[in-house]
């Protein structure tokens, strides 16, 4: 089992033994191998960025040379020994242009930022925090505590109500999430995953918890060692996707790009199309899920990391999230 700490020691090994087996970086649960697709993806030598040319890319003080980096990842995706560091950057979290020393201020800070946040929702519920994670309800709708919950105090604003009525939801997603890697059999594993979630709720009052967000969360969560830099890579994220997770009785995130889709297919593939008209699929309902986490239960999980790098209409690439 691989622990926070395991991808270094894993990474240690391939470059002692030359290995390239992507099962080694984010291995399959046994019970889960049978049933669990084999990705595609693989690196492949003088196309993805590898762990040389991205140290390469780097002036002395830190610049990096941000459009051979994304021409390369485009090429070949990235190499999953360097992905962590690789993604705070193409996500938005670094400016390319920054050097060393105004990264790590900047990275303190923001560490800084997510411990204040994280003890004003321990504050509330202490299990955050704790290594463990909540499942059932802990709160009534009108502020009551539920008996044997997390929680001892009443509470009457409306954003503390509502956030904490979200966090068994998150819970019940995070135990479901990527359930077939050996990381989340670790409930500590789990339980990090589970305090992002909850604190980017409680930060982002508008949007809050919607199902789907633990999909897009889990790849930083594993990528990323320290919880503050893998929140902070979501938060850059959801800067861009957090119109996907709005829906009202009216419409869903997504419509928009639902029915751009149906538009492309329509003029592609028009048989394709009117069959989907006649089996009444005509609104193209059956990619809601596809679109709104960028196609991350549809593919393995090495294979949906590399789509998100390689493609510009859905990767997780630099000019994509700083639109």
């Amino acid at each position: 089992m691989v622990g926070c700490g395991g991808l270094t020691e894993i990474v240690d090994i391939m470059k002692r033994t030359g290995a390239e087996d992507l099962g080694d970086f984010y291995p399959i649960r046994p019970d889960c191998q049978a049933d669990t697709p084999k990705p595609r993806f693989k690196p492949r030598a003088g196309k993805t960025l590898s762990e040389r040319r991205w140290n390469a890319a780097f002036s002395e003080d830190g610049h990096l040379d941000i459009e051979k980096v994304l021409r390369r990842i485009q090429r070949g995706g990235v190499h999953p020994a360097i992905k962590g560091s690789v993604w705070e950057f193409v996500l938005g979290c670094f400016d390319p242009n920054s050097t060393y020393e105004e990264r790590n201020q900047l990275r303190q800070c923001r560490r800084e930022q997510y411990i204040r946040w994280k003890a004003e929702c321990q504050h509330m519920v202490p299990v955050i925090g704790s290594g463990k994670l909540i499942t059932t309800p802990i709160i009534t709708d009108a502020g009551q505590p539920v008996i044997d919950s997390a929680i001892n105090s009443c509470f009457s604003d409306k954003r503390s109500i509502q956030w904490m009525l979200a966090l068994h939801q998150i819970g019940l997603d995070v135990v479901r999430t990527d359930r077939a890697l050996a990381f989340y059999e670790s409930e500590k594993n789990q339980a990090k995953l589970w305090d992002i979630l909850a604190i980017y709720a409680w930060v982002d009052n508008d949007i809050s918890y919607v199902q789907g967000m633990n999909d897009i969360c889990s790849p930083m969560v594993i990528l990323l060692e320290n919880e503050a830099d893998a929140f902070w890579c979501f938060e850059r994220a959801m800067r861009r996707l957090r119109e996907n997770f709005r829906c009202s009785a009216s419409s869903m995130g997504v419509q928009t790009q639902l029915s751009t889709l149906s538009q492309v297919i329509k003029t592609v593939d028009p048989k394709l199309h009117q069959h989907l008209e006649d089996l009444d699929g005509g609104e193209y309902l059956f990619a809601f899920r596809m679109l709104m986490v960028l196609f991350r239960r549809e593919f393995s999980f090495v294979d949906s990391l590399y789509l998100w790098e390689v493609r510009r209409d859905c990767c997780v690439c630099l000019r994509f999230f700083q639109k």
